[in-house]
Order: C-alpha cells, then structure tokens, then sequence
C-alpha cells in the first residue's frame, strides 16, 4: 500500500480522500529540517502547504519518494531541480484559490481606499475623528493590473463590477483578451502614470524582481494606492517607505513581504501602510478546495501513475510514458530555447510534429514546449496549465503533423511570432530531433543547420560569417576563465549570418556576454541554461 506523509495542516476531508482509495496517510505536522530527514525515506508521497521546507537536502534523504503535492500554488518551499533529479514530481494545485486571493486585493484595495483600519484603531481607542479620515471613492478610478493572468483577470471583472476604469499591464496579454475582459492593454510607463491604484498580480522572476523599484513608484501618479497580493520583492519596500513618508504615495496595502514570516518590517507602524499576513488564499472554501485536490492528484498518481498539475512532467498516462519521454525533454528544451531569446510580446506558437513524434500524445508535448517556452518569464507555469497560461494572454497555439519527409524519422520544429507592439512582427524558428540514444539535439536555429546537445550551459551567437571571429571569441572567452566544451557551427551562406552555440562548464558571466555582444561581427550575444 502506498504510503503519504501530511506533513502541513490539511482539511480532515484530504485525509478521508487517501483512506477511501487506499492510499495509507500519516498526519505529523510541524516537524524540524532534522526530524523530517529521518523520517521521509519512509514515504512515496508527500503533501505540503508553504510551512514544510523540502530542500536538497531533505529531497537526498527521500530514496523511496515518487511526488511532491503542494495544496496551492506557490512552491517556493520546494526545491524543484532537486526534486527533478531525483525523479520526484512536483504537483501543485494552481486554480483551487484564485477567487479567494482577487478577493482579498479587492477587499484591500477598498479599505486602503476609505483608511478602515486606521478608523477602527481610533474609534475602539476611545476617539471620534471623524473628520480626520477623509477616503476617496473608487467608483470611476483608474486600477492599473500588473499581471493579468488568471487572478489579474477575475480582479479586472470585480473592478469592473464597481465601476473601475482598468487598464493592464503584461507582456503575454493579446489585444484580443483584453478586448474580452474589457480592460485597455498598456505599457508599464503609461499604467504607472495614469493609475490610482496598482494592484500587482505576476510571479517572482529575475524579470518581475522590484517591478516596482524606486524608479517605477517615481513615475506614479502623485496620490497612487498599491496593492500586492502576489509575492513579496515585487516591490522595493524601502522606495515604497519613502514614498509614503513624502506623501508621493497615499497608501499600501500588502499581503505579502521580500521575507517571510514578516515578524517586522520597515513598513510596519506606519497607519498609511495595511498589512495582512498572507491570507490571499485563507478562506475555509479556498483551503478545504487545494486539500481535496491534492490528495486526489496524489493518490491517482500512485495508484494508477496519472499525472495531473505537475510542475516537472506534463500530464500523461503510465503506458505511454516511456516513448514520449525523450521527445516531452526535447520539446521542453526547444521550447525553453526560443523563450529565453524572445525580449517582444508573444502572439503565437505553431508547433510542427513531423514522422515519430506526430504518432505521440502531442498534447502531452505541446505543454512541454509552451511550459519551456513561457517560464523564463512567468516562473510558476508548469507543463499542465502552460496552455491555460497562455489562452489567457491569448497566445496563439498551433499544430501541424505530419508523415516524416527529410533525412530524419522524426523532429520537432517550434516557430514563435512576437510583437513588438509598434507594428513589427518577428518570428522564431528552432528545430530539435532526438537520435537512437534517446538524447535530443538542436538541428536548425533561424533555418540555419546545425548539430548540437543541450547542455546546463551554453552560450548562443548570431554574427556577420566573417574570417577571425572564432579565434576572437575563444580567446576572448579563455582570458574571462571560460572553458568551452563543445563549439557548433551553422550559417546561411558564406559570408552571411553564422551561429554559434558554445557549450560551456558554468554560467557566462554577464560582463562577459556584454563584452561578446559589443565585438564588431555580433548581431546577438545571449547565455542560455537549461
């Protein structure tokens, strides 16, 4: 009988659900780092919360562990590489709590309006002051959404409700969509100045870290109220204190903070400031919603090795798993390799299956490649609501297949188109096959033919085909202390656009990449990780 640790606070209903399907579940909450180590290589499965830390080390000492359920979105307290390399998946539940956190914005977003705690403080102190809290109506405000993914949009509905002018911003959001929600897409600049009140709604990403920096919050309209119920560090809060005390900004209201417990904080004490702890998904309706469902993603995973909601494997049916395998890494990849180089607005995907991979579960495959494809942006997309991720930005997402017609019995190409929001439209191509040793490899970058493997880390360069150039660069990256590993090379016609893909044994630093990108032959210096 398959055996799971509940190692966080879950609904009573949860523990019922693994009893009835035979699923043996050991409720010890609460435990250290150490006493968790001792125990955890006694189970198959564990369910979390955010309080239980599965870090490298505890996933080291996990031998027989075969997944991670997470009631909830956010898996921050998990470490997911490891969990990945040791064959762990990695399942959350990403939709149980989105009404009950929009919710919460808007319940913020109305008391930051009409200073409620503040008033409450002062009234059950003793005092009357009426006149000294003087709100402001947010019937015909400007709201302007950061992020308008799944929470952002039911947040844009409710604003709407109370008669909110809402305008967006987000990078993966069509023209079409907003058109749908009824909101105006803008770019962060024009939604900094012209909003009354901020309300933030994306991941924590190297991109998305202090969107809201001391330089953003001086664009803002003089009077701005800021919500965030998303995640801490989106906001510089030392900027944001000063803006507060100078009176540039009126108010914040925060669920969440850069660090966690928040036992105290710079923001703290400060009656313009309302600060909660967390509780974007604390409603009995959200909580007893995520523990339902992970105990039944986790309990049909072990059972019958369904897999639904994973963070590092798409869902898929035992039977099928060993021959899509190979090409589900290799459409990751190919799709992880055109995201980290698209910098403009995606508009679509057209995924081409041509020989053995077109008799697969492409579906399956589609989630790799738009999972690879959108998470260097948006950092919690998995390979199971990667398509809903991107219907709701409305990206296009296409499939072509077909019976194999060139040298190889099968491959896969991805082509993105972007935009870059002044009329210009661009598209991406790259190709991947995966050869008789089940490992895949890069074929063709921009119609260019190449042979490459993936690999942690790889430096990719578009240059001018020119005599020199290799002898410049690899001396270039010799005398930095970067050793290459393997070196391709591809290019349209001599003398033309030429590629090269350096497969290197760290990370290029960034000096480095800023360097190669200034030689006169560069066109397009970036470092990859895969």
């Amino acid at each position: 009988m398959p055996k799971v640790l509940i190692a966080d606070k879950l609904s009573p209903a949860a523990v019922a659900i693994f009893k009835e399907r035979g699923v043996d579940a050991d409720v010890k909450t609460g435990l250290s780092k150490e006493e968790l180590i001792k125990i955890v290589d006694q189970y198959d499965g564990i369910a979390i919360r955010s309080a239980t830390k599965l870090t490298a080390d505890v996933l080291k000492a996990a031998k027989n562990l075969k997944v991670i359920g997470r009631a909830g979105i956010g898996v921050d307290n998990v470490d997911i590489p490891a969990a990945t390399g040791a064959g762990v998946i990695v399942m959350n539940t990403p939709f149980g709590n989105s009404i009950t956190t929009a919710e919460h914005a808007i319940s913020l977003m109305l008391a930051l309006a009409r200073e409620l705690p503040a008033a409450n403080a002062s009234t059950q102190a003793g005092k009357w002051e009426k006149n000294r809290f003087m709100g402001v109506e947010i019937t015909g405000k400007v709201l302007g959404l950061i992020g308008a993914g799944n929470i952002g949009s039911i947040v844009a509905d409710r604003a709407k409700g109370l008669k909110m002018r809402v305008i967006a911003y987000d990078p993966f959001l069509s023209q079409d969509r907003a058109n749908d929600l009824g909101l105006e897409k803008v770019e962060l600049n024009d939604l900094l100045a012209r909003a009354d009140f901020i309300t933030l709604h994306v991941p924590m990403t190297a991109e998305t870290k202090n969107i809201l920096s001391a330089d953003a919050i001086a664009k803002t309209k003089k009077g701005v109220r800021i919500i965030n119920c998303a995640r801490g560090g989106l906001i510089d809060e030392l900027a944001l204190k000063a803006a507060i005390d100078n009176g540039h900004v009126a108010g914040a209201a925060l669920d969440v903070f850069e660090v966690e417990p928040a036992k105290e904080n710079i923001l703290f004490g400060n009656e313009k400031v309302i600060a909660t702890p967390h509780l974007g998904a604390s409603t009995s309706e959200a909580q007893e919603n995520v523990a339902l469902q992970v105990a039944e993603q986790i309990s049909d995973f072990l059972l019958t090795g369904a897999i639904t909601n994973a963070l590092n494997m798409p869902s898929i049916s035992a039977s099928e798993a060993q021959k899509v395998r190979p090409w589900i890494s290799l459409a990751e990849k190919l799709g992880s390799f055109a995201g980290q180089l698209t910098g403009d607005s995606l508009t679509g995907v057209e995924i081409v299956y041509e020989g053995t991979p077109s008799l697969l579960n492409t579906r399956a495959l589609t989630q790799a490649a738009l999972a690879g494809l959108l998470r260097p942006i948006l950092a919690e997309v998995n390979m199971v609501n990667a398509p809903v991720v991107a219907k709701e930005r409305g990206i296009k997402v296409s499939e072509t297949r077909r019976d194999a017609q060139g040298i190889y019995e099968g491959y896969i190409k991805i082509v993105v188109s972007m935009s870059d929001g002044k009329g210009g439209d661009s598209t991406r191509r790259v190709a991947g096959t995966v050869f008789s040793d089940g490992r895949p490899r890069l074929i063709q970058i921009k119609d260019i033919n190449l042979d490459a493997e993936f690999a942690p880390h790889m430096f990719y360069i578009v240059n001018e085909d020119k005599p020199g150039f290799i002898g410049k660069l690899g001396t270039m990256l010799g005398d930095a202390g970067v050793n290459i590993a393997n070196f391709t090379l591809g290019r349209s016609a001599p003398g033309q656009d030429a590629i090269a893909l350096i497969e290197v044994d760290g990370a290029v630093p960034g000096a480095v990449a800023d360097a190669v990108a200034k030689l006169p032959l560069v066109k397009h210096a970036k470092p990859l990780a895969f």
